[in-house]
């Protein structure tokens, strides 16, 4: 996509990238860091050198492929891992002191946040918006390149209340389209997914009395089939005649699978782009203080706007990780949230954070130690 075009899409609800706060100095400070230029032509990173392991969110993946390849290209000496274990994984291994961060699509809930806080001590853990994307409704129907669906439609789909791709609900929203007489097959995540917790979310925002489930990271689709990470969801559904799933935007676009449009809050029917994500996530609320978690308006009538997106936070120590540890996660992280940063992945199926999230988030890094 055209940086430009999205950026003009984007309009007057986002406002520029962050600023890169990343910057070298030629003193010799405690934190040892030494600038260097990345081969891909960003900003200088104030490297750090060491070995650290992040895990959690599939979500973002390629997000993190992308900055872990720019940061050790850069920085002679930092080797860092990062497992596409899954959110709820991830968050586990945080807590178990397992792995110096977590990628997660959602949050630390209540339990979650003390133990994690337990194991950041004599710090506190907090959430850090980092990566966001649409969350893409993927189908496999031979002979339909167009498809477009309301909440209350998917809500009875993925609850079995629907079951058929030639259902009056379903023609109903696609007029002039020829759908089967077949079972839908519908598929979800068989992990612990951040993106599943999302997905519900949104049902559960925008769908009304048609979605009778609460949100969770480890709902399952009453008869559908279960595939493990974004990857598996993906797969199965590319492989499966008469399937719906759900992934990230990226993984879509990677296999060639269709997209549903989704009807927002202004009674559109808007197909999954990081502009449309953008937009949505331009409504969403941030907590007071360094924990940044958001909350989302799944019906505020944006135009434009597309309703089903995700954000995955990196969950980090404010203090309390080995020394070594914490500086190169504190390097990491202020490049991954810099203006070269969140560039980077713009071309990965990601989209950038608003400016009033982004600067939170800088402030924050800054403040890791």
């Amino acid at each position: 996509m055209n940086r430009g075009k999205r950026q003009a899409a984007i309009g007057a609800a986002m406002v520029a990238l962050l600023t890169v706060a990343a910057c070298g100095t030629d003193d010799n400070s405690d934190s040892g860091g030494t600038a260097a230029k990345p081969s891909n032509g960003a900003s200088a990173i104030a490297c750090e050198k060491g070995s650290i392991t992040g895990s959690g969110s599939s979500a973002q993946k390629n997000a993190m492929d992308e900055w872990v390849k720019a940061y050790q290209n850069a920085c002679d000496g930092a080797k860092i891992n990062y497992q596409s274990t899954g959110s709820s994984t991830g968050r586990q291994q945080f807590v178990a002191k397992q792995v110096s961060f977590a990628g997660s699509d959602s949050a630390l809930k209540d339990q979650q946040k003390t133990d994690a806080d337990k194991r950041c001590t004599p710090g506190t853990a907090v959430d850090l918006p980092m990566v966001v994307g649409p969350v893409a409704l993927i189908y496999h129907l031979s002979g339909v390149d167009k498809l477009q669906l309301s909440a209350p439609t998917i809500a009875k789909i993925f609850s079995g209340a629907i079951t058929k791709w030639n259902d009056p609900a379903i023609t109903a929203e696609n007029s002039g389209v020829t759908l089967p007489d077949a079972p839908i097959a519908s598929v979800h995540r068989s992990d612990g997914s951040g993106t599943t917790d999302n997905f519900t979310k949104f049902l559960k925002g925008a769908a009304g009395a048609a979605w009778t489930f609460d949100s969770g990271s480890d709902w399952k689709a009453p008869g559908g089939q279960g595939a493990k990470g974004s990857d598996g969801v993906t797969a199965t559904v590319k492989s499966t005649e008469n399937s719906i799933g759900y992934t990230e935007l990226s993984y879509a676009e990677n296999a060639g699978l269709s997209t549903v449009a989704v009807k927002n809050g202004a009674g559109e029917y808007v197909k999954a782009s990081t502009d449309g994500a953008s937009l949505g996530l331009s409504t969403a609320k941030v907590a007071s203080g360094d924990d940044l978690k958001l909350t989302f308006d799944y019906t505020a009538a944006t135009k434009g706007a597309y309703p089903i997106y995700l954000v995955t936070y990196e969950i980090a120590c404010t203090t309390g990780l080995p020394a070594d540890q914490a500086k190169l996660v504190k390097s990491f992280l202020t490049y991954t949230a810099s203006d070269a940063g969140q560039s980077s992945i713009a071309d990965l199926g990601y989209a950038p954070l608003p400016d009033s999230v982004a600067t939170r988030v800088r402030a924050v890094v800054d403040k890791l130690s």
